[in-house]
C-alpha cells in the first residue's frame, strides 16, 4: 500500500537518484529530517557515511551494510546507523522505509 496522499504531497528532496528508481516526501525540522522513501525499482546505495540515521521498514526489504555487518531488514524491522559509520544497501523495488536523519539539511528541498 503506498504512502497516503498528504505524505506523497509533501516536498522532495535533491538526490543523486532518478526520480522513477524512488521517490521521497520528507518533513524537516531545526533537528532532523524524516523522509518517506517508495523504491520503484531495485536499487543499490553505495557505501558512503554521514550523521546518525534511524529507519524502519514499512513493506519490502533491504539488505544493509552498516560498518561491515550485512542484515536483512523486512517490514517491520527498524536499524539504527551511528554517526559517521559506513554503510550501503540493495533495496528491492515495492520497498517503503521511514528514515530519519540526524542532520536536517542532509538533502535539498527540491523547490
Amino acid at each position: 500500500m503506498p504512502f497516503p496522499d498528504f505524505i506523497q504531497a509533501l516536498p522532495g528532496i535533491e538526490v543523486p537518484f532518478p526520480d522513477d528508481v524512488v521517490q521521497i516526501s520528507v518533513v524537516r525540522s531545526d533537528d532532523a529530517l524524516v523522509a518517506f522513501f517508495s523504491f520503484l525499482k531495485d536499487m543499490e546505495l553505495p557505501p558512503h557515511s554521514h550523521g546518525a540515521q534511524w529507519g524502519t521498514v514499512v513493506e519490502g526489504e533491504i539488505t544493509l551494510t552498516i560498518g561491515g555487518v550485512t542484515n536483512i531488514y523486512k517490514a517491520g524491522d527498524s536499524y539504527s546507523i551511528p554517526a559517521g559509520i559506513e554503510h550501503g544497501a540493495l533495496i528491492k523495488a515495492g520497498t517503503r522505509a521511514i528514515d530519519v536523519f540526524e542532520q536536517a539539511d542532509r538533502y535539498p528541498i527540491k523547490r
